[in-house]
C-alpha cells in the first residue's frame, strides 16, 4: 500500500508539472530516430539553451515551455549546430513542427511561426543573390545597389504592413553583412521608434520590443549628430591615433595632404570589391597631386583587416580600431553605416562634400585639386 501512495504521488507531480506548461512543440525529425534536438530562446542579441530532447524510433519528439501572457518569445530548435526550425511562440499555442536535420521545415498552429519563416527565407534569398553577384560581375557595385534597394522597399513595405507583429524585429536589424544592416540610414530610427510604438500596445512588457526601442533611440541620437554637423560650418577634426600594420599607431593630423579622405570602413566583400575597383584607381590618379587616404577599420578582428589590407597591397594610411562598434570615432563623426567618407580640406572637415561612391569622390578631387 505504502508503494502505491508513493507511486500515485509521483505520477501527481508529474502531471502538475505537465499541467504548469502552457505551450506546445510536437515535431518530427526526418529520418533521425533516437536524435537530440536543442530548443534554444533568443534573448535579445544571443541564444539562451533551454532544454534538449530526444526523437523516438519515428523521429517524432515533444517539448513543452511556459510563457507568460503578452510576452511571446523567438524559439529556435537546433540538430548539432545547425537550426533547423524559428518559431515566434506565445502563450496556449500548440504547434506542429515537420523539418530535417538540413533544416528544411513546415509549421502549423502558429500563424506568427509561419510569418517568421517566410520572413527568414526572403532574407536568405536576398543574401545568396548578393553574393552570385559579387562572385559573377565585374562591376557589381550598380546590381548590388539595385538589389540592395529592392530588398530594403520591400522589407520596408513588409514593417509598415505588420506593425503589430513581432516578426518585424528581427526584419529591422537585418545585416547585408557584418557592421553593415539592411536599415542602415540614421533616419531608421524614427521608423523603429514608431514600430517599437505600436507593439508596446500588445506587448509592453516584451525583451524584443525594448531592444527594438533602445536601437532607436541610438539612431535618433545619431541622427541629431549628423544634422548638426551636416548643418555647420568648416570645422576641425578630430584626431585619430591607431595601430597601422605593423603596430605603431599613426594619427590622421600626420597624414594631411591637401585633401584627405578619411575613409571609415570594414573588411566585407563589398567594401574590399570597393578598395579595388574604385579607390585604388582614384589613389593612383590623384595621389601626385596632393591626395591622401587615412583608413579607419572597424573591424573588431585585426587579423581579419591586415589580411585585407596585405592581400589588396592597400597603399594608403590604414589604421584599425579592434573596438568595433564600441569606436568612440563612431560618436565623433557620426558613423550610422558603413563605408562612411569625410574630407578634410585646409585642415577642416568639409561637412558640404557629400560621396558616397567613386564619380562623386571622382568629381569631387577634380574640383579640389
Amino acid at each position: 500500500m505504502k508503494s502505491f501512495k508513493l507511486a500515485a504521488a509521483a505520477a501527481l507531480v508529474v502531471l502538475a508539472a505537465a499541467c504548469g506548461k502552457n505551450t506546445k512543440i510536437e515535431g518530427n525529425l526526418h529520418e533521425a530516430p533516437e536524435k537530440q534536438v536543442i530548443v534554444k530562446l533568443l534573448d535579445v542579441n544571443r541564444f539562451q539553451v533551454l532544454d534538449s530532447v530526444k526523437t523516438n524510433a519515428k523521429g517524432d519528439f515533444c517539448y513543452q515551455l511556459n510563457l507568460e501572457k503578452g510576452k511571446p518569445e523567438f524559439i529556435y530548435l537546433f540538430y548539432g549546430d545547425r537550426q533547423i526550425a524559428s518559431l515566434l511562440l506565445q502563450k496556449g499555442d500548440k504547434v506542429k513542427v515537420e523539418t530535417d536535420t538540413l533544416g528544411i521545415y513546415s509549421v502549423s498552429g502558429s500563424e506568427e511561426s509561419a510569418k517568421l519563416q517566410q520572413v527568414e527565407k526572403d532574407y536568405s534569398a536576398f543574401i545568396r543573390k548578393m553574393q552570385q553577384i559579387l562572385e559573377k560581375s565585374s562591376n557589381p557595385d550598380p546590381e548590388v545597389s539595385r538589389c540592395y534597394v529592392q530588398y530594403y522597399r520591400d522589407r520596408l513595405k513588409y514593417v509598415v504592413s505588420n506593425v503589430h507583429s513581432l516578426t518585424v524585429v528581427p526584419v529591422l536589424f537585418q545585416q547585408v553583412n557584418p557592421g553593415l544592416p539592411v536599415f542602415s540610414q540614421n533616419t531608421d530610427g524614427i521608423l523603429m521608434r514608431g514600430v517599437a510604438d505600436s507593439l508596446k500596445v500588445d506587448y509592453p512588457e516584451s525583451r524584443y520590443v525594448k531592444a527594438l526601442e533602445k536601437e532607436a533611440a541610438r539612431r535618433i541620437s545619431l541622427m541629431e549628430i549628423q544634422n548638426q554637423v551636416n548643418n555647420a560650418p568648416e570645422v576641425g577634426f578630430v584626431d585619430i591615433n591607431l595601430p597601422s600594420m605593423d603596430g605603431k599607431p599613426v594619427s590622421l593630423s600626420e597624414s594631411i595632404g591637401k585633401v584627405t579622405m578619411l575613409y571609415f570602413w570594414s573588411s566585407t566583400a563589398e567594401q574590399k570589391m570597393f578598395n579595388l575597383s574604385s579607390l585604388v584607381p582614384l589613389y593612383e590618379e590623384f595621389h601626385p597631386k596632393g591626395f591622401e587616404i587615412y583608413a579607419v577599420s572597424l573591424d573588431d578582428d585585426k587579423a581579419t583587416w591586415a589580411s585585407a589590407v596585405r592581400n589588396q597591397k592597400l597603399p594608403w594610411v590604414n589604421v584599425c580600431d579592434t573596438r568595433g562598434a564600441l569606436s568612440p570615432y563612431i560618436t565623433s563623426y557620426g558613423i550610422g553605416s558603413l563605408p562612411m567618407v569625410w574630407f578634410i580640406v585646409n585642415g577642416s572637415i568639409d561637412t558640404e562634400a557629400k560621396a558616397s561612391n567613386a564619380s562623386e569622390i571622382r568629381s569631387y578631387l577634380k574640383r579640389k585639386l
